[in-house]
């Protein structure tokens, strides 16, 4: 029970970044469980003062639920660094295999599993790791398919619960913290053709509206890979050749 607390908490704390209030099918379709035990969990979460409902049926955590909700990303996005730096599990996984760790840390492990990385200001993703205080400073980002052509930007992070899309990526190069240059915008939804160093990639919009990025400035460009993000080097272990998940060029 306290497992399935903690993934709500989580939950609800990543989709009021996109909704506030955030509703119960949305809630449902992100946990992918039946609307009925969304609403029974809602139910009890209220009763433990975590979250509130407010007049349209939607939900909000209160400070107590956000709390938590911080320490349990504080958690994750630690064991995703442990994982992809130190046993160098492939990005696309980390995820899963966090959401396991997340509940068994203690305070004191997750104080000294962030020494031990040096304080890592990200997870594999580009998602910033919440301070031991819960301050989380969140940069300003737009959605890649928001870009016009000859618009550059940098990589600042990508949704991290669809493996196959971070496979695909990988193999691209298309990376946080990786410069990219929009060069066209097919018509009607067409893709997105971007350029990442000499290579060029067409995206589905699909794919491209999962990667949020931050537009350079025209005294930033040309200066390749940005350093000094807090990171490792990441064995990232990809052998099969590029391919759109979404059925993209």
């Amino acid at each position: 029970m306290s497992s399935a607390i903690d993934e709500y908490l989580e939950a609800i704390y990543k989709l009021q970044q996109e909704e506030h209030p955030v509703h119960p099918s949305r809630l449902a379709k992100r946990l992918k469980v039946a609307p009925s035990s969304v609403a029974e969990m809602l139910k009890k979460l209220a009763q433990q003062e975590l979250v509130s409902r407010t007049e349209d049926l939607g939900t909000v955590l209160t400070p107590k639920g956000e709390e938590m909700a911080l320490r349990l990303i504080r958690k994750h996005r630690l064991a995703e660094r442990f994982l992809t730096d130190i046993l160098g599990i492939p990005w696309d996984k980390a995820h899963d295999q966090a959401c396991q760790l997340e509940h068994v840390f203690s305070a004191e492990a997750t104080e000294g599993l962030e020494k031990f990385l040096e304080n890592p200001r990200t997870c594999p993703h580009g998602y910033p790791i919440p301070q031991k205080d819960g301050t989380l400073v969140e940069e300003a980002t737009r959605s890649l398919d928001d870009l016009q052509p000859g618009e550059r930007a940098v990589i600042i992070c990508v949704d991290e619960e669809e493996p196959k899309m971070l496979q695909y990526l990988a193999t691209l190069g298309l990376l946080p913290s990786t410069e990219i240059e929009v060069e066209e915008v097919g018509p009607f939804h067409g893709p997105f053709l971007v350029r990442v160093g000499r290579a060029k990639y067409a995206l589905g919009r699909e794919v491209a509206s999962k990667i949020r990025v931050k537009a350079m400035a025209v005294a930033e460009r040309g200066r390749g890979r940005i350093a000094g993000r807090g990171r490792r080097k990441m064995r990232w272990g990809w052998r099969s050749p590029p391919q759109d998940p979404n059925g993209g060029i």
